[in-house]
């Protein structure tokens, strides 16, 4: 009995859709991308309960009519090519013919469509592949295509998905990659009837202000300077971030022929401009379009096109590199390097006047009648002092390991804590060693409750990006837990009334701030992988900073609250804390 057959078209599509259609924001890019191939200037955007719900385009394109409606849902069915070399010249966003089929198979679809030179639209409803209806409407020029309950005949699918709130921060992922680089189209994005973006037609530096910029403190953009060259292979153009302005959860976007890509070998370019003006853990925020001929990409080796094959990678490396490096010195932004800034603290040397003591040294006893040739029986051998001491409890391993805490605690250059042990002399790095402390605690507080709160005199306002406010709202308990008193004001602000006492004094904008770049970074939903960001956060912004003097009693007792840690000799994110010189490497020095 013969056993392969053609499987039925409805299946086909359901396949399909698993790599072209995994999630609402898949469902998102597919649509945009069609607006805009039909020359859209307006698209509208409107989800519920985070595109499972309803997923709505509505845009002022060209529209179609009754037949293409029909045709488009057809698998392989486009206007975008007609043959295998078209391939290669590719200028619209879509081409395979494979989204439109794939949303239908999983999806509740309803069309709204009618072009310009037609009085009346045409309205299509297909189910799962299985067209329910289709009639003439009345209707304005363009396309509205509504995706109702996606994956409703796939439970397993549905289920996978994962919390609204991750599923809206990543349909508004999709939604930056697509307007950033059409700045020239007017977009609106309603999420359960809230406007969130309403963004108008714009340049392409204004349009990263609409996105990123806060509402009542528009300073995004002045952190940015403007590249900008043009070659035979490539032109380049957009903005790069300024080294003093990096840090951690930058935004970094790569554009080519007006698609966003992911390409590291291009990223690396980038980084190698900023060589010796960036720490180890920072990275500069970039929005960079790049013009191409066509014929020298592929842009058609993955399911979702944001892969792109160059034929001329190792050339534009170098176009780009130099490009940055341009802008970074033609800005004049590369920070020189002052040893008298903080951090930096000269040490005091003696002068001719001043007394130079010595150590004390410990008083030597010699037994000069000793000889160790006599029989010990002829000399009895007294008992060793202390000998009691070999009969009391034994320490575990780990504490014996620990270094005792001596008095005598040397600071250097305002950064490190010299502190002698019998392993050798300890340089202790004053703020890891600060911020490994406190992040124990601040564990501890999230772990088991409410941690003191010192209210504030007058409440501040942090203000946040769309994005932004959709991952405060999901850490904020914890914030509260950690001991910041918060509330929503706004759409997109938080007031803060009140701080954890440890904080007091210090700007908690900032603070916030630092906490949401280093939970974006994560880029996951652990729960407790957030926890330790925002521990690790707020340490790092609450630990003696480098430069500040201690008195003898503040080292005594930062050591001490280290050394307590069972693990005291790295932080949380695997920084060094202490670093040891043995006898025997200071000796090989002289």
């Amino acid at each position: 009995m013969d056993v392969i057959r053609l499987l039925p078209d409805s299946v086909a599509n359901q396949i399909a859709a698993g790599e072209v259609i995994q999630r609402p924001a898949s469902c998102l890019k597919e649509l945009v991308e069609n607006s805009l191939d039909a020359g859209a200037t307006r698209i509208q955007i409107i989800v519920r309960d985070a595109g499972r719900t309803l997923l709505q385009v509505i845009d002022n394109g060209q529209g179609m009519s009754e037949t293409d409606a029909r045709m488009a849902f057809e698998r392989h069915a486009t206007s975008k090519i007609r043959e295998a070399a078209d391939l290669f010249n590719l200028r619209t966003m879509g081409f395979r013919g494979e989204a439109l089929p794939s949303i239908c198979a999983v999806a509740q679809v309803e069309v709204l469509t009618r072009r310009a030179e037609d009085e009346v639209g045409t309205l299509l409803e297909i189910h799962g592949s299985q067209v329910v209806r289709q009639e003439p409407a009345t209707c304005p020029v363009g396309t509205n295509m509504k995706v109702k309950n996606l994956f409703f005949n796939i439970p397993v699918r549905r289920k996978f998905l994962k919390t609204d709130q991750t599923e809206l921060r990543n349909l508004l992922s999709e939604f930056y990659r697509i307007v950033l680089v059409w700045p020239q189209v007017q977009f609106t994005f309603v999420h359960n009837d809230e406007i969130m973006h309403e963004l108008p037609e714009a340049s392409f530096k204004q349009r990263i202000e609409q996105v990123f910029g806060k509402p009542s403190k528009p300073t995004f953009t002045l952190n940015l300077v403007d590249i900008h060259t043009e070659t035979e292979l490539v032109t380049i153009r957009g903005l790069v971030g300024k080294p003093e302005a990096a840090g951690r959860g930058a935004r970094q976007y790569f554009f080519v022929n007006g698609r966003f890509m992911r390409h590291p070998y291009f990223h690396k370019a980038v980084m190698t401009a900023y060589t010796n003006l960036l720490t180890g853990d920072q990275e500069p925020s970039y929005f960079i379009c790049m013009e191409v001929n066509p014929e020298n990409i592929d842009v058609n080796i993955h399911p979702t096109k944001t892969e792109i094959k160059f034929q001329d990678e190792q050339p534009i490396f170098q176009i780009l590199l130099a490009t940055v490096r341009e802008a970074l010195g033609k800005f004049n932004v590369a920070p020189s390097l002052d040893f008298d800034r903080e951090g930096y603290v000269e040490m005091p040397t003696p002068n001719a006047s001043s007394t130079y003591r010595p150590a004390n040294r410990l008083p030597i006893q010699v037994d000069t009648s000793y000889n160790p040739f006599t029989r010990t029986h002829e000399r009895p051998v007294a008992a060793p002092a202390n000998w009691q001491s070999l009969y009391e409890p034994q320490l575990p391993q780990e504490e014996k390991d620990k270094p005792t805490i001596p008095s005598d605690i040397y600071q250097y250059h305002g950064r490190y804590l010299l502190v002698p042990s019998s392993e050798g002399l300890m340089f202790v790095d004053q703020h890891r060693a600060h911020t490994h402390v406190l992040y124990k605690t601040y564990i501890d507080q999230l772990s088991h409750g409410q941690a003191p709160v010192q209210q504030l005199l007058f409440p501040e306002v942090l203000d946040l990006s769309a994005d932004d406010m959709l991952l405060f709202a999901t850490i904020a308990e914890d914030l509260r837990h950690i001991g910041f008193d918060i509330e929503q004001l706004g759409p997109r602000q938080y007031s803060i009334s009140g701080v954890p006492s440890l904080l007091s004094g210090q700007d908690p904008i900032s603070t916030l701030q630092h906490i949401l770049s280093s939970v974006r970074e994560t880029g996951t939903t652990a729960t407790d992988v957030w926890r330790r960001r925002i521990a690790l956060a707020l340490a790092a912004d609450t630990a003696i900073p480098y430069g500040k003097t201690l008195t003898p009693a503040e080292k005594e007792d930062l050591i001490s609250q280290l050394f307590h840690l069972s693990d005291y000799r790295y932080t949380e994110d695997g920084k060094t804390i202490i670093s040891v010189l043995t006898d025997e490497e200071l000796a090989g020095k002289f």
